[in-house]
């Protein structure tokens, strides 16, 4: 009876493995997920736009002219209103009107590019600093 139990202990084993093995999705399986995320994302965004208040689109008669970082949280801030443009305080507690300029700031130089022609060569700068730590 001993013998009968040890010889099917093996057999028992290897059948149920196979019943229970777990089977991976495939290649059209993470597709499909990917692409179901994917579409989830999109239908997301769309519906954040169509919100109120979604926070995306810039406030028509108000924009933020200049910034000035001041410490770790204040800051001043040119802000336009109407044509008009104000000084204006903003720290943790709020934010304070410190002035109405009277003359509107100049618009500020849009950031240049560098010239890729002026800039050294690499190889050659490369070559002098090898030579000098040599």
């Amino acid at each position: 009876m001993a013998a009968l139990a040890v010889a099917a202990a093996p057999a028992a084993k290897a059948a149920v493995p196979a019943a229970h093995a777990p089977s991976s999705p495939g290649l059209a399986g993470a597709l499909f997920a990917l692409l179901l995320v994917l579409g989830l994302i999109l239908g997301l965004a769309w519906m954040l736009r169509r919100l109120p208040g979604a926070g995306f689109r810039p406030a028509e008669g108000l924009r933020v002219v200049a910034s000035l970082q001041l410490g770790a949280k204040e800051r001043a801030v040119v802000v336009e209103v109407g044509g008009q443009q104000l000084l204006l305080g903003v720290t943790a507690a709020g934010i304070s009107r410190l002035h109405e300029l009277p003359q509107p700031l100049p618009p500020a130089e849009p950031p240049k590019l560098p010239n890729l022609k002026d800039l050294p060569n690499f190889a050659q700068l490369l070559s002098q600093r090898l030579r000098k730590d040599a």
